[in-house]
């Protein structure tokens, strides 16, 4: 999250890569053994933060623009949201449902690339509202068995 601009070796900005394109490669290369489990679900896990940035199809690796790492992350978050609805026009015939989710706001490592600062405002925010690890991890597995999240 957040992280210092970082390319892969095919030049994807990181956190596009790790947070969108890692997901969806796996759940395309899954799409025959979903569909044969009849009733298949893929949890999507996005964060309120896809609402920093659409995807900037025309520039999602910052080549043409000034890197910003919550947009960046704002946009691997919407990348996520985006694939769930399409995942679910294309392959609801097949019987798969997908669905995204924000899980909360969890304090974990995923913060370790934010400056101090900013981590300790996050601490200490009356308005805000941290889940245990735990209590995060509890959302997708609601919605990955529940019987009120599927079609």
């Amino acid at each position: 999250m957040a992280t210092p601009l970082t390319r892969t070796a095919p030049g994807w900005e990181l956190q596009f890569a790790t947070n969108h394109l890692g997901h969806f490669a796996l759940a395309n290369a899954l799409h025959d053994a979903l569909a044969a489990a009849n009733g298949a679900r893929i949890v999507s896990v996005s964060s309120r933060g896809h609402l920093r940035s659409p995807v900037m199809f025309d520039d999602i690796n910052f080549l043409e623009r000034a890197y910003d790492p919550w947009l960046a992350y704002g946009q691997s978050k919407t990348a996520n949201v985006l694939f769930a609805v399409e995942a679910n026009r294309r392959w609801a015939d097949d019987g798969i449902t997908a669905n995204a989710l924000h899980p909360g706001g969890i304090m974990t490592n995923l913060v370790r690339h934010l400056p101090e600062h900013v981590i300790e405002g996050f601490r200490t925010d009356p308005a805000a509202v941290y889940k245990t690890p735990e209590q995060g991890a509890a959302t997708s597995v609601f919605v990955a068995t529940s019987p009120c999240s599927s079609k």
